[in-house]
């Protein structure tokens, strides 16, 4: 219920204040676990996907952000859970293991922290792994304005137009030999697409 509303809330501020539009929600799989892999440029990102995808999602955030007693209650309410920040944190991964198993959408971003200016980095073996591991596809997504909205230097709240472009799944072949980080590179590949059509003005993916 908490996620639910704060959905709605967050989605009709985003409307009125940010322009808020999404693309390709059709991408979406309606039904069974799935991963959205998305470029990551503020704070908004993880509230703006989840307003943006049509169906509930799971989402990792750093454990030290658990550590409120308040917060973290609230963290845990709209189905966030902790993983430790520059660590192998395997119980992280065995959570999102479980919840992708058990048919639900986790949100993740493959470069693993913000990035400033626009640009994208280098996506991490992790979304290699978790994709073999449970064999779910793989959604990226590519989200614009929200580093304007509230960036990482000032951290104040502007307005600016936020759009979320969601691009077709991806599925990660063990037959194919491809590398988990091989698997990364190429889901890094189709945001940079979605970027570019997104600059190009386009609307369909």
């Amino acid at each position: 219920m908490i996620y639910f509303l704060g959905r709605f809330l967050f989605f009709c501020v985003f409307k009125l204040f940010f322009r808020f539009r999404t693309f390709g929600r059709k991408n979406i799989p309606v039904s069974g676990g799935f991963l959205l892999a998305c470029n990551h440029v503020s704070y908004l990102d993880p509230i703006v996907f989840g307003c943006a995808c049509p169906r509930f999602l799971s989402f990792m955030a750093r454990d030290t952000l658990f550590k409120g007693r308040y917060f973290g209650w609230l963290l845990m309410r709209v189905r966030a859970f902790p993983l430790r920040r520059n660590a192998a944190d395997f119980g992280a991964m065995k959570e999102a293991l479980r919840r992708l198993r058990r048919g639900e959408g986790l949100l993740l971003f493959p470069e693993g922290t913000r990035t400033v200016g626009g640009k994208l980095g280098r996506g991490r073996a992790g979304v290699g792994f978790l994709a073999r591991k449970s064999g779910v596809p793989v959604v990226p997504a590519f989200v614009r304005g929200t580093d304007i909205a509230l960036s990482k230097a000032d951290k104040k709240l502007r307005r600016a137009s936020i759009t979320v472009w969601f691009g077709e799944p991806l599925t990660i072949s063990a037959a194919s030999g491809e590398s988990d980080e091989e698997f990364a590179g190429r889901v890094m590949d189709r945001v940079m697409g979605l970027k570019a059509a997104a600059e190009a003005g386009t609307q369909t993916f």
